[in-house]
């Protein structure tokens, strides 16, 4: 289900939005209101909203490159005068006293917002659904999960509530629901936005904002714009990127994860087809080894299950009421199975620390990696729900992201961007590219070639 209509977004995407607002061809305050109408019509059916507000809460922006735009802030990142949930029911959340830095550094691109997105609890889930309230649903088919954790903000953008939404990407939660629903979603390099102030106090900052797309241009805008209000000195400036290079890529390709999960019939012609076209547009394509530690995939659940202890412990920082015996069966297995084994904590740091060296090592030679962003394609609603006991979920989970945390431990960027096929059921699948620190230049301008070779699939087309 989708909501594209004949009104003042019609089928922009972001840029062409501001553009039209810039112009006066459509006001602001009518590109606000015609938004919030649009969430009214598919939410009763999506479920991906937490706050709503018919009137944004801080005025229509009016500077920067997404100047009156409408849009929404994920749940987990705070707004100021809104509450912040983070997908509990463990506590009530409670009005923001202030603005996070990274919704300061958003709010510079002129967007105007419109609410608050739903996520699973903390982030934790590749889904976005609950044990005890509606799940968020896929508007391609809205039997199968919109992913996570940013599934609200993917469930509203592709289905034409808003061109844009904030994203954020801790083990693949930009990637995992813009593979999911048919979008774009580039997971900056660490460092490249402005950082939160938990992150930054972790052994392992795993958490990258950023935003869902329509379209390469909005992803590469966002980026110019977010450069704008502020530049990390230690990486290379990105600028704002319009479109392919003339340059010919060395691309590796990866079909199974490095510890062995592999991928299904339907993701593998996803990644063959892509590598084949990349080929006929004069790429050179090659087969590539990434040779993690065998312990990867249980030192990144062992650093999971650390943040989800860290939370229980410290739960009254998001409200007096917390009550960690309310989270929910994802969030209290993570924590009982670190809890079993926590002296290891040291030991999984270091190895995990120690990635970057076998990523660097698979990048001889090469300018990205080309790999499934997910193992198999989306699930229907249930298979990873927190109600699953956990032994069976975390099975489930880990057969299915197998590839995005190795760009959160490396701290490297990656991009999702829509295969051509779909699934039998008219799923989209999407497929990753990975680079070097600093490359998200080079990520984006591969995608706008693709992207131009063949346009991605709309919802509103089929």
């Amino acid at each position: 289900m989708h909501a594209f209509r004949d009104d003042a977004l019609g089928d922009h995407d972001a840029v062409g939005l501001a553009r039209a607002i810039r112009r006066g061809e459509v006001g602001a305050a009518e590109a606000a209101r015609d938004a919030a109408a649009r969430v009214r019509a598919v939410e009763a059916r999506l479920h991906a909203v937490q706050v709503h507000l018919d009137v944004p809460a801080h005025g229509f922006g009016s500077v920067g490159a997404f100047a009156g735009v409408p849009t929404f802030v994920k749940d987990n990142t705070d707004y100021q005068g809104l509450p912040t949930g983070h997908g509990s029911a463990a506590f009530a959340p409670r009005a923001a006293r202030r603005h996070a830095p990274f919704t300061r550094q958003f709010l510079s691109t002129g967007v105007t917002v419109l609410g608050k997105t739903r996520l699973p609890e903390f982030g934790f889930s590749p889904t976005t659904e609950y044990e005890d309230a509606e799940p968020v649903r896929n508007p391609w088919h809205t039997g199968h999960s919109a992913g996570g954790s940013s599934g609200g903000s993917a469930a509203l953008v592709a289905a034409g509530a808003v061109p844009i939404a904030h994203a954020n990407d801790g083990g693949g939660s930009i990637r995992i629901p813009a593979a999911a629903c048919g979008l774009v979603g580039l997971k900056p390099t660490r460092g490249r936005v402005v950082a939160n102030a938990q992150g930054r106090r972790l052994p392992i900052d795993l958490v990258t904002d950023g935003v869902v797309s329509r379209s390469v241009r909005d992803s590469a805008a966002f980026l110019a714009a977010a450069e704008k209000h502020w530049r990390n000195p230690k990486l290379p400036p990105v600028g704002l990127v319009e479109g392919p290079a003339e340059r010919r890529l060395r691309i590796g390709l990866l079909l199974d994860s490095p510890n062995g999960v592999r991928s299904d019939a339907a993701t593998r012609a996803a990644v063959t087809e892509t590598a084949q076209r990349l080929e006929r547009l004069g790429h050179s394509v090659a087969p590539v080894e990434v040779a993690l530690d065998p312990r990867f995939t249980q030192d990144f659940l062992a650093y999971w299950g650390l943040l989800s202890f860290l939370i229980g412990a410290t739960g009254r920082t998001f409200g007096a009421d917390f009550d960690r015996r309310r989270m929910d069966g994802l969030s209290r297995g993570l924590r009982e199975a670190y809890l079993r084994d926590w002296r290891r904590t040291p030991d999984v740091v270091r190895r995990l620390k120690r990635t970057r060296e076998a990523y660097a090592a698979a990048f001889r030679g090469l300018d990205l990696v080309l790999s499934p962003v997910l193992a198999h394609t989306t699930p229907p609603i249930g298979h990873l729900n927190p109600a699953v006991p956990y032994a069976t979920l975390i099975e489930r989970i880990l057969a299915y992201v197998a590839f995005t945390p190795v760009n959160n431990v490396v701290g490297t960027p990656s991009i999702s961007v829509p295969a051509t096929g779909t699934t039998a059921d008219g799923l989209p699948v999407g497929v990753m590219f990975s680079g070097r620190p600093g490359a998200e230049r080079t990520l984006l301008e591969l995608a706008f070639e693709l992207e131009a070779d063949q346009p991605f699939r709309r919802l509103q087309d089929v």
